[in-house]
């Protein structure tokens, strides 16, 4: 089981638009280097919805390529269409990456049913540990922890990023899916919450920012260290609110240009962050203690 905070990685682009391939790796190795427990390649963060199929396949396969087995890479695999979430998890599991991370369908609005016959699909068609993916404010469907049980006992789906913030869902779906599937935070605010109460980490936007703090309160979280956690994550709280000022990533990717790991690319309909949005962001980041 993949433990800790794993960082929801951008993808970097030059002023063009293009996939900075450099700057990936530049960006592996950084997280790498501060403590970042897995990547996840393609997700939200990393522009899936703007990058063509053979782009998304690349991304993954650049970024397992780069980490050469040093950390678990959890490529972003899906989709509104089961056929085409089936190709890209097909396509992620012929690059070697550790794990697909499965959003659920958006904007078609499937019931319970078909989302459990959605995912049940592609579980049968590729063998590769296959995580859920539930962010109702992006995809107006909500995968209710009921579904999530039900999902649990297919044997290659074996976690869930839960990412709409409500606490109550970490005990239910525990109960339900049981201690051996893994429950993960999609919501940076709660984070820590979701980890003291038996979570196993989270994947994170402010992670890009402030891998080796993410990581340090996500495991004091997972240890039970509520003490050290909560005055972790008191730095971090800029970060959790101000890297959503805008729509995800604008921010972020504005944030790790601003460090100095990548250029200020990103792609249309997304726009570079506004002036107005640049002081709180890099305050957030002095209070992180994040060098610009």
């Amino acid at each position: 089981m993949i433990q800790g905070s794993i960082v929801a990685l951008v993808t970097p682009m030059d002023e063009t638009g293009a996939v900075d391939w450099a700057s990936l790796q530049k960006l592996v190795e950084f997280h790498i280097a501060q403590g970042t427990d897995a990547i996840v390649a393609v997700g939200t963060t990393g522009e899936s919805a703007t990058l063509d199929e053979d782009e998304h396949c690349d991304v993954i396969k650049a970024t397992v390529d780069y980490a050469q087995g040093r950390i678990p890479i959890i490529a972003g695999t899906g989709s509104n269409s089961t056929t085409e979430a089936i190709t890209l998890t097909r396509r992620a599991k012929d690059v070697a990456a550790d794990a697909c991370l499965i959003v659920t369908p958006y904007y078609n609005k499937p019931t319970q049913e078909g989302l459990y016959l959605h995912y049940k699909a592609i579980s049968e068609a590729v063998d590769i540990p296959q995580i859920l993916y539930n962010v109702p404010g992006r995809t107006a469907c909500d995968m209710l922890p009921e579904t999530v049980g039900r999902l649990s006992k297919l044997p290659n789906i074996v976690g869930v990023k839960e990412a709409t913030g409500d606490l109550s869902r970490i005990k239910t779906i525990r109960d339900l899916a049981g201690a051996h599937f893994a429950v993960y935070s999609g919501d940076d605010a709660t984070s820590r919450e979701c980890c003291l109460l038996g979570g196993n980490g989270t994947i994170t936007v402010t992670g890009n920012v402030a891998p080796k703090l993410m990581h340090e309160m996500i495991m004091a979280a997972i240890k039970g260290d509520a003490e050290t956690a909560l005055a972790l994550d008191n730095k971090l709280a800029g970060l959790h609110k101000q890297l959503f000022i805008q729509a995800n990533p604008i921010p972020v990717k504005w944030a790790v240009a601003e460090m100095g790991l990548m250029g200020k690319g990103i792609r249309l309909p997304l726009t570079w962050l506004t002036e107005d949005c640049f002081a709180p962001v890099r305050q957030a980041m002095q209070q992180a203690e994040i060098r610009v």
